[in-house]
């Protein structure tokens, strides 16, 4: 599993010219489902995300999390984070998870995230979206196994 996490004033994300989803300020969040992830390891996941304390406290240090600021959510799915670009110029998404399995992933995350977070907005698996942003700072983060 990937996830690139950007922290946002707000962010939307539209399916042929309608919003599919909103947030105010909160996280953006791509996520990448490969082809060995499980619930569990999306659980792992989510908890990293969501206790990411990446907004800034009265004294201006990173010391607050999605929850401390009443931060809002919002997951799209984005395959191409497991593009491999190594060989040649054309990538290579052969470590992405099967569509199926992939998709059943990202709406557990969605449900998972909904028992935590009030706000939780999501695009729409497999469409062509559109998606616009303010990122805050600019504060860009990338989750993937190196990592956890």
């Amino acid at each position: 599993m990937k996830l690139l996490i950007q922290r946002v004033n707000h962010a939307e994300v539209k399916v042929e010219g309608d919003t599919a989803g909103k947030i105010g300020k909160g996280f953006l969040v791509f996520v990448g489902v490969g082809k060995n992830d499980t619930r569990e390891i999306a659980d792992r996941y989510l908890k990293k995300l969501l206790g990411l304390r990446i907004f800034e406290d009265e004294a201006g240090k990173t010391n607050l999390s999605l929850s401390d600021v009443q931060g809002e959510l919002l997951l799209v799915s984005q395959f191409t984070l497991y593009a491999n670009c190594k060989k040649g110029n054309r990538p290579s998404f052969i470590e992405a998870g099967a569509p199926d399995k992939a998709e059943e992933l990202y709406e557990y995350m969605i449900r998972e995230a909904s028992k935590v977070v009030p706000v939780v907005q999501h695009g729409i698996f497999g469409a062509d979206m559109k998606v616009s942003l303010e990122n805050d700072g600019p504060f860009t983060i990338i989750l993937d196994e190196s990592i956890l």
